[in-house]
């Protein structure tokens, strides 16, 4: 496929030069000549392992060139791929001057291009700047309308510096966020031979992913290193702790845990994340991402409160009261904390949860129920029906599976605050809100 890549600096000049080694057709475009220069002479624009030697063949082989004229690159070109850098400005915020300008030139060329090419971004940008910046500049350069006249797609790019050909080349995913069918059809086809998972979605979904990796990315790193500070100052091996850590795959290294939803709870998690503080404290230990997590779920549980608030309805139903469904742990559970607030504020409450029942519950939970909160206790109902002909709010707790049916069983004007995700619906004012999505 005949293919431009604007901008060859370190993604630009990788994606350039991988895909001219899977037998694409490539001009990289870049306003610096020096940069066109090198790559015309089979020589690499940056430092990176193995590009060298990929361009010096691809030139040869003369699939692969360069220029300063984005004209001719694009009016060449059935894909036109955006790799121009993103930097932050020093309030945090990213500079988006090289994507307008890039857009405007693309744009202007698109002016005279006979076919219907794809525009897809690879930089690094925040949800709404395709909507907002991109297509408004294409469109406004061009004369022509995105999703008929020229596709649209974002392609998050996850290269490593150091290791970014192998990881073009065997990527852990491929993202394509398309404007239109066609668009992301012709995109997919780049990546035909290449072994890795494709997943096609929203331009929106497209343009947060690679955030959201690079904040766990940089999580991960801060967090391995509290551990570590924590375990020298217990004279621990740290490394040795992380090796058995990252070993479990089933928990640790997965999905679980990794679903927006409502405060955590239960006789653990709450319990160890105080005593490991309290010991750093003890230690005289700074450990802020630890630190941070405890406030951080009771911000979740002020979150839902608030949620509830603003509906207004003075009648609330809770659905699921154990810190996660098929149990009857109350202790730490957040749907507790949220109830004694609701109490606290004035709400006329009743409550389902089929694990929570006194003659059943026994030992710690039952002495919980008795004596710690015996004022909910008593505004236990016997079924869903009892809440639900009670409550002008429903709140779904837990993701027990005999709530996934309450959202068709809903009344006039009653409102579920859904704490799990018990369906796949999104926030809809005054009937199904989720509390982060």
């Amino acid at each position: 496929m005949k293919t431009s890549v604007f901008g060859l600096g370190y993604v630009g000049a990788v994606v350039a030069g991988c895909l001219a080694r899977m037998g694409h057709e490539v001009i990289g475009v870049d306003n610096e000549p020096m940069k066109v220069a090198l790559v015309n002479g089979g020589r690499s624009p940056i430092i990176e392992k193995d590009i060298a030697q990929i361009i010096a063949q691809q030139v040869t082989a003369g699939r692969l060139s360069a220029t300063t004229d984005f004209t001719v690159a694009v009016q060449n070109s059935d894909l036109i791929l955006v790799c121009v850098g993103t930097p932050s400005r020093p309030n945090g915020d990213i500079d988006l001057r090289h994507v307008r300008r890039v857009c405007e030139q693309i744009g202007a060329a698109l002016r005279g291009h006979d076919g219907a090419p794809a525009v897809v971004v690879r930089s690094t940008v925040l949800p709404g700047t395709m909507r907002e910046l991109v297509i408004p500049t294409l469109e406004g350069s061009s004369g022509r309308n995105a999703g008929t006249d020229f596709g649209v797609c974002v392609n998050p790019e996850f290269l490593r510096e150091g290791s970014a050909v192998d990881d073009y080349l065997h990527p852990p995913k491929t993202v394509i966020g398309e404007l239109n069918r066609a668009s992301g059809d012709l995109l997919t086809t780049l990546y035909s031979g290449i072994a890795a998972p494709l997943i096609r979605t929203d331009i929106e979904t497209a343009e947060m992913v690679k955030y959201v990796d690079n904040a766990w990315h940089a999580l991960k790193v801060g967090f391995a290193n509290e551990i570590g500070n924590f375990c020298k100052a217990m004279r621990v091996d740290s490394h040795r702790v992380m090796e058995i850590f990252c070993r479990d795959t089933k928990l640790n290294l997965s999905a679980c845990y990794l679903k927006p939803g409502f405060a955590f709870g239960g006789s653990c998690l709450p319990k160890d994340m105080r005593a490991l503080l309290h010991r750093a404290q003890s230690l005289d230990l700074s450990l802020p991402i630890l630190g941070a997590v405890l406030p951080s779920n009771e911000l979740q549980i002020e979150r839902a409160l608030q949620t509830v608030i603003e509906h207004g309805g003075r009648k609330v139903g809770i659905l699921g009261f154990s810190f996660k469904a098929n149990s009857d742990d109350l202790r730490n559970s957040p749907l507790v904390e949220l109830t004694e607030r609701l109490l606290g504020k004035g709400f006329e409450l009743r409550i389902y949860d089929s694990n929570v029942r006194l003659a059943s519950i026994h030992g710690a939970n039952r002495d919980y129920l008795l004596h710690r909160i015996p004022h909910i206790s008593r505004l236990m109902a016997a079924s869903i029906d009892e809440v639900l002909e009670h409550a002008e709010t429903i709140v779904i707790g837990n993701g027990a599976e005999e709530f996934r049916g309450v959202l068709r069983r809903l009344g006039y004007h009653q409102t579920v605050i859904d704490l799990v995700r018990i369906s796949d619906c999104h926030s809809v004012s005054g009937v199904y809100e989720g509390v982060c999505w």
